[in-house]
């Protein structure tokens, strides 16, 4: 199985560097105040697709954050029940 992954992973690593490779023309991204910059396609298409990335990384923090401190809040509920069950004396068996 490691190897048909393993596969996967180098056909869409060759097809990444097979259009990385056909897409070197250069292009103008044209910016607010008449500012221009010319490069490769290939570095304006991956720094868009790093600045999705990383937007919509910063969207989801809050969102974990906050099911940190739930996870944590319920950790310690839980042990605090188990040290009550664990110091509560038997019940006498009927």
């Amino acid at each position: 199985m490691k190897i048909v992954a393993w596969m996967f992973w180098l056909l869409v690593f060759a097809a990444l560097l097979l259009f990385a490779v056909r897409n070197t023309a250069p292009v103008t991204v044209r910016f607010y105040l008449d500012t221009t910059w010319e490069g490769p396609l290939v570095l304006a298409l991956l720094a868009f697709f790093a600045l999705g990335v990383a937007c919509g990384v910063l969207a989801c923090i809050a969102r974990m954050l906050r099911q940190r401190r739930e996870i944590v809040g319920l950790k310690r509920e839980l042990r605090a029940r188990a040290a009550e069950r664990m110091s509560r004396p038997p019940e006498a068996a009927a």
